[in-house]
């Protein structure tokens, strides 16, 4: 069966008429453009320029005893071959699985002629450290603790292969 003729339908069809009347076959403008645009002399083209040839650049740096920059410093082998290491033999202590900013001092405890630096980590445990004691990530061993800070030396990796000696401070909490 044939569905009726819709409003719909009406109007796309009447939209396609008006569509395809405007294709008209009157391209006389069209044309008439087309001649003018041809009829007109074309522009001057400036010659390409010359291309200079690439010269090659010889790095000459072994001749005059000079270091090529592709070979490390010497003192970063004397570095590497002494100094400060970490002691990756001695058992890990646990402050140390939290980086130094997410520690914090938040007071002291005197014991006799010791006195103890109470620092809270990050999931808000508080620990009991004395100076010897190690914290942070980078091998930071106490050094002295007063009653506004915990002070420690870190050990940590100088780029080169060597390692240095770093001061480090965990301030008490406001």
């Amino acid at each position: 069966m044939r569905t009726p003729l819709t409003v719909k339908h009406a109007l796309i069809l009447v939209l396609s008429a008006i569509g395809l009347a405007a294709c008209g076959s009157d391209m006389d403008d069209l044309d008439q453009y087309i001649n003018e645009v041809k009829a007109k002399p074309g522009g001057r083209i400036d010659p390409l320029p010359e291309i200079t040839p690439y010269e090659v650049f010889t790095y000459i740096a072994d001749a005059q005893g000079m270091r090529s920059p592709f070979v490390p410093d010497s003192p970063a082998a004397s570095s590497a071959s002494g100094g400060t290491r970490p002691d990756r033999d001695r058992s890990r202590e646990y402050l140390e699985n939290f980086p130094l900013d997410s520690l914090g001092m938040v007071g002291t405890l005197n014991i006799g002629d010791t006195m103890y630096g109470l620092v809270q980590t990050s999931d808000g445990l508080i620990h009991r450290v004395t100076p010897g004691n190690y914290m942070g990530q980078n091998d930071g061993r106490i050094t002295e603790i007063s009653e506004s800070e915990v002070v420690l030396v870190e050990i940590i990796s100088d780029g080169i292969g060597g390692y240095i000696e770093r001061d480090a401070a965990v301030g008490l909490k406001d």
